[in-house]
């Protein structure tokens, strides 16, 4: 126990203080949030390069005060298409849109935008979110509805769930959405965690194992003690990555919040408008959503959950960092020859990612509930599930199942360890890992 110890402290300090894991345990936060920072603000700039577009209106919808709109100026000058066309080609304009006149009877409207150069996406769907409601209430005005009448007609409809046996369990009509959404998120990193860790493992004993550092190990402890000793190791330093990543993760979002969040919201209401009036007007409905999502989060049973991940956390860990600490040792003296098997020992953690995509929308299908009970996907699928609640005894079955599948893996990986651990020259076949697991 003593020679685990040591190779656990071995294994954690020297990863710990390498200048690797210092660069990433610190910039992979920062790089994370900066990412996501700069796609929002990318996707909200949308098109920079400013137009100046004529408006001919032959049905007197347009507002004449609004002459811009995102990255687009209106000039509604011209009451001819040929004036406004030759001032096209003398590029004093970048196109002209024409307002033909409306039929109420028919539920399409074409405006004709006359140009060489096609809007960018966002400029094309903002004008037409923009002439949309626009002609909506001239169909409106002319059909004589009433709009206070109109609204009451555009019901919306909402699916409330109420308990009948379990009076004291809370639910929503958003419990399933917020459930499915943080088991698909904790899934899908804890597959990339399982991958990236138990990799390591692997890469620990190749490198050991072609530098001959081994022998020399091999010499003063057992084979089982050494394996264990990396795994266990490698593990605490996933754990102390992923929990220091949550610290900063959190630390930096707020700060950056503080600086930008106002900012960002002054920026939209400068540039648009018209779209922050329509954010304005939507506000009181998506805070009530908003707070309604932060009550289901915070009602989930986090005491009960959060032990459950860290259980299949580590389950999935020593489950494939055994798998891998095994292929390496059998392998010859090509680390490309290692991670090549390791795509084949890491094909059961790839498709029980595609069993959790399908676990998020129906979490009590059976191909969900007996993939988070077998080995080798239940790692990802069951966190999938947790949040949505699922029985008490699938929970336990699949513990014990993922608990002996681990034992008996560990015990097979340190048999093949213990002797291909000293192999060198070329790969065992699988007659000989065979044999390796039944001496």
């Amino acid at each position: 126990m003593n020679n685990i110890k040591h190779v656990i402290a071995r294994e954690y300090f020297t990863r710990v203080k390498s200048k690797t894991f210092l660069l990433t345990t610190f910039l992979a936060p920062l790089a994370f949030i900066f990412f996501f920072g700069i796609l929002g603000f990318l996707l909200s700039r949308g098109s920079d390069d400013e137009k100046k577009i004529a408006i001919i209106d032959n049905v007197g919808i347009v507002d004449k005060s609004q002459v811009e709109r995102r990255n687009i100026k209106f000039d509604y000058s011209y009451n001819n298409l040929d004036q406004a066309l030759k001032d096209y080609k003398e590029d004093k304009i970048e196109g002209v849109i024409v307002l033909p006149a409306i039929d109420i009877n028919t539920e399409r409207y074409e405006m004709i935008y006359h140009s060489d150069n096609q809007l960018a996406i966002d400029e094309s769907e903002s004008l037409k979110s923009m002439f949309r409601k626009k002609v909506r209430n001239y169909k409106i005005q002319k059909l004589g509805i009433d709009e206070t009448q109109l609204k009451l007609i555009d019901t919306k409809i909402d699916l409330e769930p109420k308990t009948v046996v379990d009076k004291d369990k809370k639910i929503s009509s958003i419990t399933s959405a917020v459930s499915a959404g943080i088991g698909g998120f904790v899934g899908y990193a804890l597959f990339f965690i399982i991958i990236i860790y138990g990799s390591q493992v692997m890469r620990s004993v190749t490198e050991e194992k072609i530098n001959r550092i081994v022998e020399v190990l091999i010499s003063t402890i057992k084979p089982f003690d050494l394996m264990m000793g990396k795994v266990i190791g490698v593990g605490l330093v996933g754990l102390t990555q992923i929990t220091m990543w949550m610290i900063l993760i959190v630390i930096f979002s707020t700060i950056g919040f503080s600086f930008f969040g106002p900012d960002a919201v002054e920026s939209v209401a400068q540039t648009s408008p018209e779209i922050m009036a329509e954010v304005q007007n939507s506000a009181p409905e998506a805070k009530d959503k908003m707070a309604s999502v932060i009550q289901e989060i915070v009602s989930i049973s986090w005491f009960k959950i959060l032990p459950l991940y860290l259980f299949y956390f580590l389950i999935g860990y020593f489950t494939y960092a055994a798998l891998f600490a095994a292929i390496g040792s059998a392998v010859g003296d090509d680390i490309q020859e290692a991670q090549s098997l390791t795509m084949i020992a890491t094909l059961p953690l790839v498709i029980s990612m595609y069993i959790g995509f399908s676990a998020v929308t129906s979490p009590n299908s059976s191909l969900s509930v007996w993939s988070s009970i077998l080995p080798f996907t239940a790692p990802v699928v069951m966190p999938v599930r947790l949040p949505l609640d699922p029985p008490l005894w699938q929970i336990l079955l699949s513990m014990v199942v993922s608990i002996l599948t681990v034992v008996i893996l560990i015990w097979l990986a340190a048999k093949i360890y213990r002797v291909g651990i000293l192999m060198y020259g070329k790969k065992a076949s699988i007659k000989e890992l065979f044999k390796w697991m039944t001496y």
